[in-house]
């Protein structure tokens, strides 16, 4: 099948289509994130312990997790938009509620709900950069867009939690300021955003109109086919496993942990912490970027062990935070750039036609289940009954396996098998 014209190609939307999706990604990860800074102030008003800590992190994640699968496979029947807009609209709406929680329980409801709409977000809007996007810049964009994620929660999130308390009464209306922007961005979207049929990259990609069904008769069946798919959720697993346990428990870490010798006080912990999100927004799209010239396999697996070593040294590290910043920013780096570069290119190529929202939910979803669902809770499990300082092990042994998974991943990469659309337009 021969790739349509790309002479004119309609850089003004690709540039707008992908900036709006990736701010509403890095909304995202604020109000996601926004909660691990505020908990120990949280904790002492709603009774919460570490484990309901670690527990409150994972629900959402395993919330989200489904319903990455579920709204994945609806987006390709019904569209983008009406799967994008309502969610981010909703979980601005449920970033707020939360500063109205007033118990373990209501809080655990509330981010739940948050859960699923932030699941139903995040594949179909790494789909639509997709379809914005030119075949040759498609790693750098969709890594890119989802960048944000990595900037709002884990870089700025602590910074504008920590100051917005300053300003308002009390940690509740810190919830409330984070959500007005995700409406903001939800109208913008609302005004810009196509369909995928409506660009020249949803006709590259293979994506069928809205309501015609896409995905329909094929099923899960033909995207679990790819060999590459399956290699993807497994990569994923390893990735978030790091990521997300160390986003969720790694200020308790700073504080507690013997190694640490509580000598850190609370605005250290704040800069170290942040260095989860300045590596992370180099690293996604810096890490998909450099795929687009070294191929797809040999990125992942280099990230892999850049990650498994560089959180080695992170451990054997004590209360001195320039050193602790530095090495968690190439922890990020390399964890969080793999994450925009299975989730994103890889999951996007590797996927059957009129499948690919499909695909890339569920490699989402099944990555968020348990790197970002059970994960935490575990490693909040062994930090309660096992010592805080064992937590990081979890992690480890996750972004080793990591280098295991993607040596089994076939190249799909549009500059290093020769074509500019790589089995987007027939199922493998």
């Amino acid at each position: 099948m021969a790739a349509p014209q790309q002479t004119r190609w309609d850089t003004s939307y690709e540039w707008k289509a992908t900036t709006l999706l990736g701010l509403g990604f890095g909304l995202v990860g604020l109000d996601r994130w926004i909660i691990a800074p505020l908990l120990p102030i949280m904790a002492p008003d709603l009774h919460l312990t570490v484990q309901q800590a670690g527990n409150l992190i994972g629900a959402l994640g395993l919330v989200w997790g489904v319903f990455a699968i579920v709204s994945g496979r609806l987006s390709d029947k019904i569209g983008h938009r009406k799967v994008l807009i309502p969610a981010i609209l909703l979980f601005s709406l449920m970033s707020g509620f939360s500063g109205m929680a007033t118990g373990f329980a209501s809080l655990l409801a509330i981010r739940g709900l948050m859960g699923l709409m932030e699941g139903s977000y995040c594949p179909t809007s790494f789909a639509a950069t997709a379809a914005a996007a030119r075949p040759s810049r498609r790693g750098f964009l969709q890594g890119l867009q989802q960048s944000g994620f990595a900037l709002f929660g884990f870089g700025l999130g602590p910074i504008i939690a920590t100051q917005l308390l300053l300003v308002v009464p009390s940690w509740r209306w810190v919830f409330w300021a984070v959500a007005i922007p995700g409406i903001i961005v939800g109208i913008l979207m609302a005004i810009v955003l196509r369909e995928p049929q409506h660009t020249q990259g949803g006709k590259l990609v293979g994506e069928v109109p809205a309501g015609h069904g896409g995905g329909g008769t094929a099923g899960w069946s033909a995207v679990l086919k790819s060999g590459n798919i399956v290699l993807c959720m497994l990569a994923l697993f390893c990735a978030m496993s790091c990521i997300f346990v160390l986003g969720g428990l790694l200020p308790t870490y700073l504080t507690d942990a013997p190694v640490m010798g509580k000598s850190l006080n609370p605005q250290q912990i704040g800069f170290i912490a942040s260095a989860l999100g300045f590596g992370g927004f180099v690293g996604q799209f810096g890490v998909p970027g450099i795929s687009d010239v070294l191929g797809r396999r040999m990125t992942a697996v280099l990230a892999f062990v850049g990650a498994a070593v560089t959180l080695w040294f992170f451990m054997q590290l004590g209360p001195t935070p320039t050193s602790l910043f530095g090495m968690l920013f190439l922890v990020s780096f390399f964890s969080l750039g793999n994450v925009a570069l299975i989730t994103g290119p890889i999951a996007t190529e590797s996927a059957p036609v009129g499948l690919i929202s499909s695909a890339i939910g569920l490699v989402v979803g099944a990555g968020e289940i348990f790197g970002g669902g059970v994960a935490p809770s575990i490693a909040g499990f062994i930090g309660q009954h096992y010592g805080i300082q064992n937590i990081l092990f979890m992690p480890l042994i996750g972004v080793s396996l990591g280098v295991l998974v993607c040596l089994a991943l076939k190249e799909t990469a549009p500059r290093k098998i020769g074509t500019q659309v790589p089995n987007l337009v027939a199922s493998r």
